[in-house]
C-alpha cells in the first residue's frame, strides 16, 4: 500500500477528495467526467489520480455500463489524523475546571444535577465522583480535544485551499 503521506501530497489528489467529500447528501459518488469538468484537468490526469487513492484505498469506484463512479473512503485518513494530533496536543497542560451550564448560562451546582458532588471536587469531605487517575486521563483528553479542534479545522483549511 501506498504510503498515504505521499498520496495526499499532491494538489490534483487532495482537490478530487475535496469534491468527493463536500459532495450534497445522499449523494457521495461522482463520475469521472464530473471530476474532470469540476477540476477543469484532463480525464487521463484524472484517472491516474484516481488510480493512485484507489489503490490507496481512499476511493471506492462502481461500474455502470461506460460510467465509473468514486466515493470517498476517509478510514485511511485516520493515519494522517493519528500523526498529526501528537503534534497539536505536544505540551498541553491537562489543567481544566469544570463548569456545568444551564441552556440559559446559569452555572449548576452538584445538588442540581442530582450529584452529591461534582466531577473531581471532594465537597463535603466526600470521595470525588471519578477516582484520580479516571480524572486526569478524562481531563487529559477533553483538554487536547478542546486543543486541537481549532488547529485540525485550519490544518484541514490548509490542505484544501493548498497554503
Amino acid at each position: 500500500m501506498a504510503d498515504i503521506f505521499s498520496v495526499i501530497a499532491d494538489a490534483t489528489r487532495r482537490d478530487i477528495l475535496t469534491l468527493l467529500l463536500d459532495r450534497p447528501a445522499g449523494e457521495e459518488e461522482m463520475r469521472v467526467s464530473d471530476i474532470v469538468d469540476e477540476l477543469d484537468i484532463s480525464q487521463p490526469t484524472v484517472s491516474k489520480h484516481l488510480k493512485v487513492l484507489r489503490e490507496a484505498d481512499m476511493v471506492e469506484v462502481r461500474e455502470e455500463g461506460q460510467s465509473r463512479f468514486y466515493k470517498l473512503q476517509s478510514e485511511p485518513l485516520n493515519e494522517v489524523e493519528d500523526f498529526v494530533l501528537r503534534f497539536l496536543t505536544a505540551g498541553v497542560s491537562s489543567e481544566i475546571s469544570v463548569e456545568y451550564v444551564s441552556e440559559t448560562g446559569q452555572v449548576l451546582s452538584a445538588e442540581e444535577l442530582g450529584l452529591k458532588s461534582l466531577p473531581g471536587s471532594t465537597a463535603g469531605g466526600e470521595e470525588p465522583v471519578l477516582p484520580s487517575g479516571a480524572k486526569n486521563a478524562a481531563e487529559s483528553i477533553g483538554r487536547a480535544a478542546a486543543t486541537a479542534t481549532n488547529q485540525v479545522k485550519e490544518l484541514v483549511a490548509r490542505f484544501r485551499f493548498g497554503q
